[in-house]
């Protein structure tokens, strides 16, 4: 989850009852294989004693900054949201490292093709199977009685 993320800052009231979420992120971002992905990520927390609500504040790699709420979010969605957005990053630096422009505009004519099957269609198979073993069948039988 880290190696999408420059800097994590949590924030909250630790005589608050709706940290939960921020407890649980912040075990999230202190475990071992969070901080093996990306040492460099800087995760700060500040223990304030302001009536706030508790905030997770995480910045990409690419330097956009995005803010949740900690009293209506689990840290799993947050966590979720993260990898999925690291995806798209991932996706957009495959494009640029092979020359492509990004994002990636599909002509409108070409969302409404059909792709070929990716499954076999074994009924079809089997059918077709079937049609070959009486041929060959018949052939060989009407060759016995030949001879």
């Amino acid at each position: 989850m880290l190696k999408f993320l420059s800097r994590v800052k949590i924030e909250f009231n630790a005589l608050d009852p709706r940290t939960a979420s921020c407890m649980e992120f912040l075990a999230q971002c202190n475990s071992r294989k969070a901080k093996e992905s990306n040492p460099a990520c800087e995760v700060e927390v500040k223990r304030g004693k302001e009536e706030r609500a508790p905030q997770i504040t995480v910045t990409f790699v690419n330097g956009v900054e995005e803010v949740f709420d900690a009293t209506s979010t689990p840290a799993q969605s947050i966590r979720n949201m993260i990898l999925e957005k690291g995806q798209h990053l991932e996706t957009e630096q495959m494009f640029r490292e092979a020359g492509e422009s990004w994002p990636v505009f599909i002509p409108h004519d070409e969302l409404s093709q059909t792709a070929p099957p990716t499954k076999p269609n074994y009924y079809e198979l089997f059918h077709t199977l079937l049609i070959v073993v009486a041929a060959n069948a018949e052939q060989l039988y009407h060759g016995v009685l030949k001879h």
